[in-house]
């Protein structure tokens, strides 16, 4: 079932990474709206969930998650993490660094103990005022599901202007303040094959890896139904395997089956 979430401020949830996780969305309530349209995405394809709301604005964001925060410092439970997520890319919401700023100071006030963490696909690290709000916070998550261009073409279908080259610099640009989150699957999209758990595309985004020098990998694999009906996912041996080689070369892992 698709999942389209609401907008400004969603559940808690409990996260598999994260931990009771109060979801914050700065894309429309009613749709999708994304700089990648992952094959994989629970929120479904971008031509099917078309959105007609505006994005919230900084003010409504600010307001909803104060309410929010006031009710779970009076009725619990308390959150573990704040997480920019929800129906797109947050870091394209045009005030997405005010907000940043502004989330951490509730943060602060409400709950001291919470982190801040933002998943993001890393395709707006190019603009100064987005880096300069990432390295703010307490996880910067960012997406990488292979070093190779064709197949992030095929899995995350990015715009036409995409390059992985520029997309990894920037991630080598935070100098180790980030943590690199990796989908691996398997199955067919179109009739081509997408399994990237195997050497041709696991040794080269492990180099790569290594080069970013993330502070933490976070491996993951499906975990919700997806759009396209053809996909896998990846077993518990082909997680720990790439977890395994990660770990050889020193780099924090976690791995969510």
């Amino acid at each position: 079932m698709t999942v389209i979430y609401p907008s400004p401020i969603f559940g808690p949830v409990h996260s598999r990474r994260l931990g009771v996780s109060l979801g914050i969305n700065l894309m429309p309530a009613d749709g999708k709206l994304c700089s990648f349209d992952c094959i994989y995405c629970e929120c479904g394809f971008n031509a099917d969930f078309r959105p007609t709301l505006p994005r919230p604005t900084r003010e409504e964001v600010a307001q909803a998650l104060e309410a929010r925060l006031m009710d779970m410092l009076h009725n619990g439970p308390a959150p573990d993490v704040l997480t920019f997520a929800g129906n797109g890319e947050p870091t394209a919401h045009p005030h997405f660094a005010e907000i940043i700023d502004d989330t951490l100071a509730l943060r602060d006030q409400y709950f001291p103990q919470a982190k801040v963490s933002v998943l993001s696909n890393a395709t707006f690290l190019h603009k100064p005022a987005v880096f300069a709000a990432l390295e703010k916070v307490d996880n910067n998550i960012l997406k990488l599901d292979t070093a190779d261009e064709d197949y992030i073409r095929l899995l995350d279908r990015p715009s036409s202007r995409y390059s992985v080259r520029s997309v990894i610099e920037g991630m080598k640009a935070f100098r180790g303040r980030c943590i690199i989150q990796t989908m691996f699957l398997k199955g067919t999209f179109l009739g081509r094959d997408v399994d990237n758990t195997g050497d041709r595309y696991v040794l080269p985004w492990l180099a790569t890896v290594k080069e970013i020098a993330p502070r933490q990998v976070m491996v993951y694999t499906i975990d919700r139904e997806t759009p396209d009906h053809d996909l896998v996912k990846a077993t518990h041996a082909e997680l720990d395997r790439i977890a395994s080689l990660l770990r050889a070369e020193g780099i924090d892992t976690s791995v969510s089956y």
